[in-house]
């Protein structure tokens, strides 16, 4: 009699777990990345009244007879499924799409997460707003000039230094591609190299000094004969060009803007000469001295000018900056300078020279790869969001706030860039929503309510039953 008191008292106090777990699902439905419990349920131990007894050559076998003593909660389950993304158009709103959390840390202790409603403290830092947890991930170097990012270290706070500087740097290389119009009249009685101001087609275009002060490159061409070191015209090739170089040609103090091959100083002059093939591209170039490029590989020549010195006293006020001017491939169609019958025209002109800049924004990949947006136009990469993911993601334990913590069964955090082994992608100006589903929630709900209904008439149907049994003696 007791025992069916017993196994209604198991039912209630379980039922009203699940119940609990219903509640807080329905509590959180719009919790962002929040992942919804399921509880499993289990019977209790069993009192065998009689064991089974095995067959006989005269009976056959019994079974055991039990009775069982309730039940019990099994298991409350976490359910990883994938919650609806959510645009919010926020930058720092960060989404993941698949497996894997965001690494937080408090001190040095490391907690993980679903909710990417991140933001920026003053400092720059990448948290999360609502209790300040730093995001994780790594930070880009620079190595050799260049960005770059080594995902092998251990993760870092990452920082976005949004209104810092980025530096001025000086053009050391211009990309030059254009067409040289095949049917542009040669120049009769060609002048001396020294008396071309103007060319039949040129071009202009910005580059940057150390200082970040904008100079006008200006590039020339005329068809003509050409000249040798004595200055005298050479035979009518129709394939040759003579291209004039002048930085700041409008400037009051000149520039002293000086050309020559690659690997030798720059001759006293600013003029060279661009050669063709029968069939329109690039051949080589030759300097006034009659050198030529081997008609193989980059035709690259060298051009340095003078820049005003922030020390007037040094050097006469003046320093020397050089840059390469990148004319193509010999050879080449792409990026190279061409001579065929169409109107001369300019198809690209790159120079990787800048002002100094200030971050004014940043975005962020689906790699979580974080790339600064500068007021000078440049981007630079600022870092990395880093992403974990677990053999065991169920054994995971909620710590409150959004985030989980490593348990005994959940195994132990493998860290990296997203989209590798395993790992879900980042989506920026979205969010996660909660996995709770209302309509199975309140199914949920009446099952478990009916559940406790049931036990509840068990107890109430045991008392009774005991009643009987104490007014047996009146």
């Amino acid at each position: 009699m007791m025992r069916s008191l017993f196994s209604g008292v198991s039912g209630l106090q379980n039922h009203q777990t699940r119940m609990d777990v219903v509640g807080n699902n329905i509590a959180n439905v719009n919790t962002t990345g929040f992942k919804r419990n399921r509880v499993n349920f289990q019977d209790m131990i069993y009192q065998q009244l009689q064991g089974a007894a095995k067959p006989t050559e005269d009976l056959g076998g019994v079974n055991p007879k039990e009775v069982g003593l309730g039940m019990s909660v099994a298991s409350i389950d976490t359910i990883h499924t994938q919650g609806s993304l959510q645009t919010t158009g926020v930058g720092t709103d960060l989404a993941i799409q698949g497996t894997g959390f965001f690494v937080l840390k408090q001190g040095e202790k490391s907690f993980y997460t679903r909710a990417g409603a991140f933001g920026l403290d003053q400092e720059g830092l990448l948290v999360n707003p609502a209790n300040g947890m730093r995001v994780q991930g790594w930070q880009a170097r620079t190595i050799g000039g260049e960005q770059v990012l080594d995902v092998s270290r251990d993760t870092e706070n990452l920082v976005i230094p949004v209104g810092s500087k980025d530096a001025a740097r000086a053009t050391t290389s211009v990309d030059f591609a254009c067409n040289l119009d095949k049917r542009t009249p040669i120049v009769p009685n060609a002048p001396s190299p020294a008396e071309i101001s103007h060319g039949t087609w040129g071009t202009e275009m910005k580059i940057y000094d150390t200082f970040g002060l904008e100079h006008i490159l200006r590039v020339e061409f005329l068809r003509n004969w050409g000249f040798n070191a004595d200055g005298e015209p050479l035979a009518n090739l129709n394939n040759r060009w003579t291209a004039t170089v002048t930085v700041d040609p409008e400037s009051a103090q000149p520039t002293n803007t000086e050309v020559g091959m690659v690997g030798q100083v720059p001759a006293a002059t600013n003029t060279f000469t661009v050669i063709f093939n029968n069939n329109g591209t690039l051949q080589s170039i030759e300097d006034i001295n009659g050198a030529v490029t081997n008609g193989e590989g980059p035709v690259v020549m060298n051009v340095a000018f003078d820049v005003l010195s922030a020390a007037p006293e040094i050097d006469g006020g003046m320093i020397r900056q050089e840059f390469a001017l990148n004319l193509g491939t010999a050879g080449g169609l792409v990026n190279s300078i061409t001579q065929y019958a169409e109107s001369s025209s300019t198809k690209a002109i790159i120079q990787d020279g800048y002002t100094m800049g200030y971050l004014e924004n940043f975005k962020i990949d689906q790699s979580g790869v974080i790339t600064g947006v500068y007021s000078n136009g440049t981007n630079r990469t600022l870092g990395q969001v880093a992403m974990a993911s677990f053999s065991n993601q169920g054994g995971l334990e909620k710590g409150g706030d959004n985030v989980f913590l490593v348990s005994n069964n959940s195994g132990y955090a493998n860290i990296g860039p997203s989209g590798i082994a395993g790992k879900g992608k980042i989506i920026a100006g979205t969010l996660e929503m909660s996995n709770v589903d209302l309509s199975e929630q309140f199914v949920d709900m009446i099952v478990t309510q009916r559940g406790f209904q049931a036990n509840s008439r068990t107890i109430q149907t045991a008392d009774q039953l005991l009643q009987e049994i104490l007014t047996l003696k009146r």
